[in-house]
C-alpha cells in the first residue's frame, strides 16, 4: 500500500509526509466520506487537529478529494476517483447516506441534471444527499 499511497501523492504533485500518507491511507481503507474529526479520531495518537486540518485543505487543493455535504451540516470528505492527469473533472455527482450505518458515499455512476438557473444567478456547485438502505446494510 505505502507505494500506492507515494504514487497517488506524487501524481498530485503533493510531498509525501507522513501525515499525507496517514490520511490517505485512511480513506483508502475507509471507502466513505469522513469528517475532521473521523480523522482527528483515528489518528490523534500521531497528528493534532490542525495538522490534519492542513492536510485536508492541501487534499482539497490538489483535486484528491472533494467536499460532501451531510445532512447534520457536518462537512465529510471524499476522495475523487479522477486521474491526477485529468485537466477537468467536477464533483457533480450523488452522494448516498445510510440510515442504518450512518456512512456517506459517492456514487459517480449518477450525475446530477443540468439546472437553468435565471437570469442574474450563478451557480457554483450542486449537491444531492440521497438517504436510503446501502448495499452492505441491506
Amino acid at each position: 500500500m505505502p507505494l500506492k499511497i507515494n504514487s497517488i501523492l506524487k501524481s498530485h504533485q503533493l510531498r509525501v509526509t507522513n501525515c499525507r500518507s496517514d490520511v490517505l491511507d485512511t480513506f483508502l481503507h475507509k471507502e466513505m466520506a469522513l469528517s475532521h474529526s473521523d480523522l482527528e479520531e483515528t489518528l490523534q495518537e500521531n497528528y493534532d487537529r490542525v495538522t490534519i486540518y492542513r492536510t485536508l485543505k492541501t487534499f482539497l487543493d490538489h483535486d484528491l478529494i472533494h467536499k460532501v455535504l451531510d445532512d447534520t451540516g457536518v462537512v465529510k470528505y471524499a476522495l475523487c476517483t479522477h486521474s491526477a492527469s485529468e485537466e477537468h473533472h467536477d464533483h457533480e455527482h450523488v452522494h448516498f447516506k445510510c440510515e442504518k450505518c450512518g456512512n456517506t458515499q459517492c456514487i459517480e455512476e449518477i450525475s446530477l441534471p443540468q439546472i437553468s438557473l435565471p437570469k442574474g444567478f450563478v451557480g457554483k456547485e450542486m449537491n444531492l444527499l440521497i438517504h436510503g438502505i446501502c448495499d452492505k446494510c441491506s
